[in-house]
């Protein structure tokens, strides 16, 4: 029986009634109150997130659309970007805006990027931008948004990006050049010192994704953790983009988006001046911008200063390395790399590291599930710290119930990859029926409900010879993950 659409009620609910509602929709979202999303959510601890809350409803209502309406949310915007730059080796040039999210500030740097080779470089074709395949798929998704092509490189053995193979991928219509501090999947960084100087030495544009890593890897290097060089310090970096929202313990959405001097920043700007409504100028992507997010920014960088993130990033790599050694005593799985902060990823050799990962979901945990390698991954924050052990305990138990289900999860890889192989002989149009219905008998794609457990998804995924039907399926899922009625 179809599911009725939701209308708007006749009449009003009472307030506790509706609060009720909410609680009660939300009892299956992830625990991230009890230190068990390792994603998503950066908990500063109730004292701080309290604090935060107050100062952002002061400015609940406020627009900072229009700077000269509200000159308050001006002065805090431009003081964070100030605080920011300083904290990323930038001097009294260094200019930028303040966005609702990384994907924004790597969208801004990359329209900037688009409008200063157009009018300084004049390429030929369609520009590119070269990229290590560990870099956000905020990169590709604003080369689809600008008309721009993204050429990807392989990472090094490490997980790092490769210079050198950066330096032979470049062509006459590179414009620019990126590397991130750290590369999510991983959580390295990548040698951005080299890079820079390969993009200043062909005059690109440089920019460093520090989204994750801006507001922690500062205090890392600080505590004398070894950093490797990654902001402007290094002459040839251009703009760099960090997220107040992550480690900064910001509320969403605030990131902030740097760049080197002025005149880089003002390709970045769009202005109308046509509109029967009035001259119309914005700085960044969006019309509307919550003074809200700029406001508890302001505030909660003047709250913690640079002592209290330190002591935050000094709790926070602890908690890292006591997982760390932990995950040391467990056979059969393993830290990949050499992490420079407190982000990780999981992989295994010998075991189904996705079965794991749903032996942790089973037990209350949500991890990411990443792919080339197959991986798990965990961010790690402060509202982790004091939870290692209990992560640890559970991760133990998860190893050993994967371990213990080794015969059903190869039966299930099996099977998909006696797919796989019928898809090399059989006509495309049977092949892609096929692949269609094996994924809805696992849950993936249209026809299937979303799945419990993600390891025989991921396994099919990773073993689709064509890319296009893993797009369709992830698509499919995208379409229903939005209806009412799954």
């Amino acid at each position: 029986m179809p599911v009725p659409r939701p209308v708007l009620p006749p009449e009003g609910r009472a307030a506790e009634a509706v609060l009720e509602a909410m609680d009660a929709a939300s009892t299956e979202d992830a625990r991230w109150r009890e230190g068990r999303t390792m994603s998503l959510v950066f908990d500063p601890g109730d004292e701080i997130a309290g604090f935060v809350k107050r100062a952002y409803t002061r400015f609940f209502s406020e627009n900072a659309l229009n700077p000269s309406a509200f000159p308050s949310l001006r002065r805090f915007e431009n003081e964070v970007v100030a605080m920011t730059a300083h904290l990323l080796g930038g001097g009294p040039a260094v200019v930028g805006n303040m966005t609702s999210g990384g994907s924004e500030s790597i969208l801004m740097a990359v329209k900037a990027a688009r409008d200063w080779a157009a009018a300084e470089r004049r390429v030929g074709g369609t520009p590119q931008i070269v990229l290590p395949r560990s870099a956000h798929p905020a990169f590709p998704k604003a080369c689809a948004y600008f008309g721009l092509e993204p050429v990807f490189v392989p990472v090094r053995s490490d997980f790092r990006a490769d210079p050198r193979a950066m330096r032979k991928a470049i062509s006459r219509r590179t414009i620019m050049v990126v590397g991130s501090a750290p590369a999510y999947p991983q959580g390295v960084v990548d040698p951005i010192e080299e890079i820079a100087e390969l993009a200043q030495r062909r005059e690109l544009w440089c920019h460093v994704d520090a989204c994750v890593g801006g507001f922690m890897l500062p205090f890392v290097r600080g505590l004398g953790h070894p950093v490797p060089p990654f902001d402007f310090d290094l002459p040839g970096v251009i703009s760099i983009s960090a997220d107040l929202h992550k480690y900064g313990y910001a509320a969403k959405g605030a990131s902030v988006v740097l760049y080197r001097d002025a005149r880089y920043r003002r390709y970045q700007y769009f202005a109308f001046t046509d509109w029967p409504g009035g001259i119309y100028a914005s700085p960044t992507m969006t019309g509307t911008r919550p003074g809200g997010a700029i406001a508890a920014a302001w505030a909660v960088m003047h709250y913690l200063g640079y002592r209290g993130y330190e002591q935050i990033a000094a709790e926070v790599m602890e908690t890292t390395a006591q997982i760390r050694r932990g995950v040391e005593a467990i056979a059969d799985i393993e830290v990949l790399g050499d992490p420079h902060m407190s982000v990780l990823a999981l992989g295994s050799d010998r075991l189904d590291v996705y079965a794991v990962g749903d032996e942790l979901s089973a037990r209350g945990w949500h991890i990411d599930r990443q792919q080339d390698p197959a991986s798990l991954h965990l961010t790690v924050q402060r509202g982790h710290v004091g939870r290692a052990d209990e992560l640890l305990a559970d991760l133990r138990a998860a190893v050993a119930a994967a371990r213990r289900d080794h015969g059903r999860r190869w039966l299930e890889r099996s099977a998909v990859d006696l797919a796989r192989a019928a898809l090399r002989v059989l006509p495309s149009r049977v092949g892609r029926a096929l692949t269609l219905g094996v994924a809805a008998r696992m849950g993936i794609g249209e026809g299937g409900s979303l799945p419990e457990r993600s390891a025989p998804m991921y396994g099919m995924m990773a073993r689709l010879p064509n890319r296009g039907d893993l797009k369709e399926l992830v698509l499919d899922a995208l379409d229903r993950m939005t209806r009412l009625d799954d």
